[in-house]
């Protein structure tokens, strides 16, 4: 897994000062908590509104307006805020252009049950789903 997707999705360094080079760095990560600010950069890098993300997460949309764009997000919202970046950073390699992977999230998938791919984004079990299926297309293997 390349992990320069990460620190792109999330706003650059201003968005994740910390190197991240494997599996253990976001497991740190998630433990200082994912910025506003960056959570804010994934929100405008996924095209989508406070509200849809709020709903991804769980969490109130008055929760995220309430929050300094440097306070940190808890653990389980960081790790949830990472996961969501996997899936961004991923498609986006996977698509080769931002814009075609953004279209994709958007449609209905037959392997996917007919689910957006992006309406799977709130369950860590969906995320994974939407991860194997953009494995499937890397590889040319369709549903």
């Amino acid at each position: 897994m390349e992990y320069i997707g990460f620190t792109e999705v999330l706003g650059g360094a201003e968005g994740v000062p910390e190197k991240i080079s494997s599996r253990m760095d976001l497991i740190e990560l998630s433990k200082k908590g994912i910025s506003k600010d960056a959570l804010l950069r994934l929100v405008k890098y996924l095209n989508l509104s406070i509200s849809q993300m709020a709903e991804l997460l769980a969490i109130a949309e008055r929760t995220i307006q309430r929050y300094t764009l440097k306070k940190n997000f808890n653990r389980i919202v960081s790790e949830q805020i990472l996961q969501i970046t996997e899936v961004a950073a991923r498609g986006t390699q996977v698509f080769e252009d931002k814009e075609k992977f953004l279209s994709w999230m958007k449609q209905p998938n037959k392997a996917l049950s007919n689910n957006t791919p992006i309406s799977l984004l709130h369950s860590r079990f969906g995320i994974e789903m939407v991860l194997d299926e953009l494995g499937r297309i890397e590889y040319g293997v369709y549903s």
